[in-house]
């Protein structure tokens, strides 16, 4: 394990036991406001996440030479995508 990262996910910081534990009342239905159609065809669904790359990446595994590695490693953070600019420019042209 990395020092960066934690040995557990940080707390929510509630009591979750009191939380599971409460009933809820009829007093508490009658605040929330009635569902309607209009809201409903207001709603959108969020699927969240990150949009479609239009050119997305593929895993593929190659095998290179330790030199060649420790070459490129020793360029610093982000030498595996230098590294695939540098196969893109030098691709031969193809239809």
């Amino acid at each position: 394990m990395t020092a960066s990262k934690r040995a557990s996910p940080p707390s929510l910081g509630s009591d979750l036991t009191r939380v599971a534990a409460h009933a809820i009342q009829q007093a508490e239905y009658e605040e929330l406001p009635e569902l309607t159609d209009d809201m409903l065809v207001r709603g959108a669904v969020n699927k969240g996440g990150r949009p479609r790359s239009p050119n997305p990446k593929r895993l593929i595994s190659i095998r290179l030479t330790e030199d060649v590695i420790q070459r490129w490693r020793s360029t610093g953070p982000g030498w595996q995508t230098r590294m695939a600019e540098a196969l893109a420019r030098s691709a031969p042209a193809g239809g």
